[in-house]
């Protein structure tokens, strides 16, 4: 069975959870990255959702593109083979290449995203 690690930071973070049933996937829902990032550790998930909240304000000195900069990272070490797919809304779609050049992306989703285009993302036809 392919699982589904969501992490899920606002309230705009798409719920896909039906149609992850559907299609005989089991989703994890996680509202904390550190909470995430020590699942990895036990279970390497087949696909990462998350949402792209790009670091206007941020006090990283560049480092950092966005919220999810950590957990990719986290990825990278424990579940380099997992596929990841951002949600973004239309105002940060512009800095998704940010993070696209640091991370490899499996797909990127505007928002409001819907079942049609996190099914293409997932690969599984109708």
């Amino acid at each position: 069975m392919k699982t589904v690690f969501s992490l899920i930071e606002s309230p705009v973070h798409p719920n896909f959870g039906a149609l992850y049933q559907q299609l005989g996937m089991q989703e994890e829902r996680f509202n904390a990255a550190r909470k995430l990032h020590k699942a990895l550790q036990q279970q390497a998930p087949d696909f990462l959702t998350g949402e792209f909240i790009y670091g206007y304000g941020n006090n990283y000195a560049g480092a950092n593109v966005c919220n999810l900069d950590v957990t990719l990272r986290a990825l990278q070490r424990f579940s380099p083979q997992t596929k990841v797919i951002v949600f973004c809304n239309k105002e940060d779609m512009q800095y998704v290449d940010k993070l696209a050049a640091l991370f490899p992306l499996h797909a990127v989703l505007a928002l409001p995203s819907s079942e049609q285009a996190m099914r293409e993302a997932l690969q599984i036809p109708l």
